[in-house]
């Protein structure tokens, strides 16, 4: 296990800050509901909902990629931040395009950045916690002025839709950001990053096919190692103690206290962990922001969706303090600070140019 503090905007640091000045999101239409997989499920609403919360997700049609909602969900966000350009584009994903060449590079050129730095985060949930510090540690270097980070994950390409354990938690979509060089004090500024990861337990969440590991032997792979497999209970339990964690690590280095902070804002993994680690903190269950009901888990795009969702619902103000927190398979987990700014959120659009 290793855990890194890391205040980006500590004072007396040399170097610009990373500023978030855009942000977005993105889903696909299709929308599927409780109901609808009961139909193939051996589950109903209430029981799902009971366990997750989720009451609905959004699925990707046929023959739309992550890289088509990573596209989408940038675009939207170089707008909000008034900007066609980047220097960078980082894409957090688990479910890549292809596992060679990674994604960033084609949302890079259909954005018109083509020439741009463009690379893939792999983190699995944590991913974008884990793009946020990238993209804050390359502006500080002076190797980047202005970053679009985005999260984009197609679970329902992997996960089995017959599995009644997973089929009903993950949706898929996209959420973006776009951080430029600032100040350390001004609202925007992101810092004081907790990242930590433990390997040993690597097996509770994964995908076994399709890596060098399963291609190194001859045996082929099973129908389940194709696909998503999660030990819940397990995770469960991670996740709440990660989580948790984390957060009062980036709290503390930051000076701050639970009371100091607006919102919480943590991975959307569903609504009993985000309770959990809410009572675990001592945060009252309001101030723990939410859109897991209608999004599902939507891996690395959920922290961005959740902020957009609420921006666009009028929950987060400028001025606001934020605390985000995300666990994800590996094992890996992650938490920042920031102080919301003043941004234009863009309006979806009605559907998706593939």
């Amino acid at each position: 296990m290793r855990r890194t503090a890391v205040p980006s905007n500590a004072p007396g640091r040399s170097g610009p800050a990373a500023v978030l000045c855009g942000l977005a999101g993105w889903v696909p239409p299709r929308v599927v509901t409780n109901e609808e997989l009961a139909e193939r499920l051996d589950t109903d609403d209430t029981w799902i909902r009971t366990r997750t919360g989720i009451r609905r997700r959004h699925i990707a049609d046929p023959g739309q990629a992550t890289s088509d909602l990573a596209v989408e969900a940038g675009r939207r966000a170089l707008r909000s931040a008034g900007t066609g350009t980047a220097d960078t584009v980082i894409v957090a994903t688990t479910t890549p395009d292809r596992p060679c060449p990674a994604t960033a590079p084609l949302v890079a050129t259909r954005l018109g950045l083509a020439g741009a730095a463009a690379f893939d985060v792999g983190a699995v949930c944590t991913g974008f916690v884990y793009g946020l510090a990238t993209a804050a540690g390359l502006i500080a270097a002076g190797v980047a002025e202005r970053v679009l980070l985005i999260g984009a994950d197609t679970y329902s390409t992997i996960v089995d839709p017959l599995d009644r354990a997973n089929a009903i938690i993950f949706g898929d979509g996209a959420g973006a950001v776009v951080l430029r060089a600032g100040d350390p004090d001004e609202p925007g500024a992101v810092g004081h990053f907790d990242l930590g990861s433990d390997g040993a337990h690597e097996d509770l969440i994964t995908v076994a096919a399709d890596g060098s590991r399963r291609r190194a032997t001859d045996r082929q792979p099973t129908h389940a190692e194709r696909h998503f497999a999660m030990r819940g209970k397990e995770v469960y339990r991670h996740a709440v103690t990660r989580m948790a964690a984390s957060a009062r690590t980036a709290l503390s280095g930051a000076g701050w206290t639970i009371g100091d902070l607006d919102h919480f804002v943590p991975h959307q993994a569903n609504l009993r962990i985000l309770h959990s680690v809410a009572d675990d903190l001592g945060l009252s269950r309001d101030r723990c922001v939410t859109n897991v009901d209608a999004r599902g888990n939507t891996g690395a795009a959920s922290l961005p969706l959740a902020l957009a969702d609420a921006m666009a619902a009028d929950r987060i103000r400028p001025g606001d303090r934020l605390l985000l927190t995300a666990f994800g398979g590996g094992l890996t987990w992650g938490s920042c600070l920031l102080t919301w700014p003043e941004l234009t959120l863009n309006p979806q659009p009605e559907r998706i140019t593939p």
